[in-house]
């Protein structure tokens, strides 16, 4: 993997990208950009990096370049650098909704791939899907994906598939705090205090998520293992089979879907 890391941007996202690297390769060299010398003073301590107030000097250094402005900003910063990258410099966005071709468009023909991570990358428990440009070769992925393995698991999608993946990985964990919410209120309603009905709800999904991903039986093995028959869980799951979770769930993630195209 190349030793000269630069990113565009150093908001929440690309500082858990980077102190994820940092962690794991302590002979990477990483330098980002912000929007003002304050920032990058504060982003600098924070990191331990060099961080300055000057795209081009990222974009010069750097084989992989990172762009993880916002989105709005994501054109203003190619038109800044375009004239100072090459082919043999690799382009990883992170912006969304910001498609490939918008990219290249700009940029021209470069490798160039787009990562659609999530928020939980910030504890190391992220997941990020990537989608290859066509300038991209196999060794391009390879490099992004070992970067983004420091916070947690990769997959790799089609780019047509990325409106799908930000809705449910990259929209899910503010789906899964609503779910914990509605868990812990409803222990609340029957004499639980909120505190101890909150941690009841993320601690048993954080066991449940680990032996989901452990697993070697189908999930409905999983379920029918702790809904025996008679029992109490049979009753919470019929009932939500005759609330319809199913379909509810797919309203959730379909409209979110749909919606992250049009911002697209």
């Amino acid at each position: 993997m190349s030793n000269k890391l630069g990113f565009i941007g150093c908001g929440k996202m690309a500082k858990a990208i980077i102190k994820g690297v940092l962690a794991s390769n302590s002979d990477i060299e990483i330098i980002a950009s912000t929007s003002s010398s304050l920032s990058a003073q504060k982003a600098k301590e924070e990191l331990n990096i060099n961080v300055v107030n000057d795209n081009k000097f990222v974009a010069n250094f750097a084989d992989i370049i990172f762009i993880a402005t916002k989105p709005n900003q994501v054109e203003t910063v190619l038109n800044e650098i375009k004239d100072i990258t090459n082919s043999q410099k690799l382009i990883v966005s992170v912006a969304a909704g910001v498609s490939i071709n918008k990219i290249q468009n700009i940029i021209g023909n470069l490798p160039i791939i787009r990562v659609m991570p999530n928020t939980p990358a910030l504890v190391n428990e992220g997941i990020s899907a990537i989608a290859q440009g066509k300038f991209a070769i196999e060794e391009h992925l390879k490099k992004v994906k070992n970067i983004l393995e420091n916070v947690g698991k990769v997959i790799c999608v089609e780019e047509s598939q990325i409106d799908v993946v930000t809705a449910i990985s990259g929209s899910g964990p503010a789906f899964f705090y609503q779910i914990f919410e509605d868990m812990a209120q409803a222990g609340v309603k029957l004499g639980l205090e909120y505190d101890k009905s909150l941690l009841l709800a993320v601690q048993t999904a954080l066991g449940s998520a680990k032996m989901t991903l452990q697993r070697e039986k189908p999930l409905n093995d999983l379920i029918a293992s702790v809904a025996t028959k008679g029992g109490c869980t049979e009753v919470g799951i019929n009932t939500m089979k005759d609330l319809n979770s199913e379909k509810f769930f797919s309203e959730i993630i379909t409209k979110t879907t749909k919606k992250a195209h049009e911002l697209g």
